[in-house]
């Protein structure tokens, strides 16, 4: 079996659940990305998709000069119907994609900022429209922002809903990265902290952390950890992640642990040589994106001094994207170790 070769092939691959006795009433189907941040009531979505009597309605926001040519792009008519669409253009096609986006609301300063409206990956589809664009008129087409709605344009009525609220594409290491370091911030662009509008996970029945003689600024730290006398400045540390004496960690996230390690597990590791999960002690990391259950051993310095953009060593436990170092899932980063 092959893997998935486009978002309209991966909801194609899962038609049979349409096709259900108990789903053959659904009129419309919200299709949604699973690497974006944002907080939307999908309601209002559906409701305008509805009020528009739309086949296909995309979630639009405006975007800038800088990052424009990161989404699909569209224009819109005054009606609100998507008009024209164009998958990450760049150079001249860029540029004929500006619009008037004080249409959508915005000032004028706003608009002279974000002067290009950017398709968010959300998407309504009638499901007849769905089924049809799928199996029939494009079968082998496999990506819905590059192939299948261009087409669809032609002789559908899309529409675009406007969404003014925070939004960020995660997709990327460095947006990922960007966007939950920016958590730590005194008043962050998105917030967690709303009881109006929570945010549901799996309940994993944890302690609280334990700190002993830590200087922690700016951070956010999970349950269930355990930190040495260290110091945290501007990081984001996961669940049961233990860090040792002397650690210094500096605008990082660090995913966290599946489990934990008993002491005389973690002393008995350390006898043999072997690095027991978590960081140990002395060692200092910054701008660094540690996966789950890595383990890096004591008086290791992960800094990049040099600045390396780009760097690939699979073999030694890290990746480096965009000047961010990535300590790669279940890794052992050796004592001493200098990145």
């Amino acid at each position: 079996k092959k893997w998935f070769q486009g978002t309209a092939d991966a909801v194609r691959k899962f038609l049979w659940v349409f096709e259900d006795a108990k789903n053959r009433n659904i009129e419309n189907i919200i299709i949604l990305s699973g690497d974006h941040l944002y907080r939307m009531n999908y309601m209002d979505f559906v409701q305008y998709h509805v009020d528009t009597n739309a086949d296909i309605t995309l979630s639009c926001a405006p975007v800038g000069e800088s990052r424009a040519s990161d989404y699909g792009l569209v224009n819109i008519d005054r009606s609100g119907r998507v008009v024209h669409f164009s998958e990450k253009p760049t150079g001249i096609d860029l540029k004929s994609m500006q619009s008037d986006t004080t249409m959508l609301g915005l000032s004028q300063q706003e608009a002279e900022e974000s002067p290009y409206i950017a398709s968010m990956g959300v998407y309504c589809f009638k499901t007849e429209a769905l089924l049809k664009l799928l199996t029939w008129r494009y079968p082998t087409s496999n990506d819905f922002g590059s192939e299948i709605i261009p087409a669809a344009i032609r002789d559908h009525n899309v529409q675009g809903y406007m969404y003014r609220d925070y939004w960020e594409d995660i997709g990327t290491i460095k947006s990922f990265y960007e966007a939950n370091l920016a958590l730590v911030e005194e008043h962050p662009k998105f917030e967690f902290y709303d009881q109006n509008t929570p945010f549901y996970t799996s309940p994993r029945f944890l302690p609280p952390t334990k700190t002993e003689k830590c200087r922690i600024v700016d951070s956010i730290i999970s349950h269930g950890c355990f930190l040495g006398e260290c110091s945290v400045q501007r990081s984001i540390i996961g669940e049961r992640s233990r860090l040792d004496y002397g650690v210094e960690l500096q605008d990082t996230l660090m995913m966290g642990a599946d489990s934990y390690q008993t002491e005389s597990e973690i002393a008995s590791l350390l006898a043999e040589g072997n690095v027991p999960i978590g960081i140990g002690r002395d060692t200092k990391i910054r701008k660094c994106i540690i996966d789950k259950n890595a383990k890096i051993g004591k008086n290791v310095v992960i800094l990049n001094k040099d600045d390396v953009q780009e760097a690939d060593r699979p073999e030694e436990g890290f990746y480096i994207r965009s000047g961010i170092t990535v300590v790669v899932e279940k890794a052992t980063i050796k004592e001493g170790t200098v990145i």
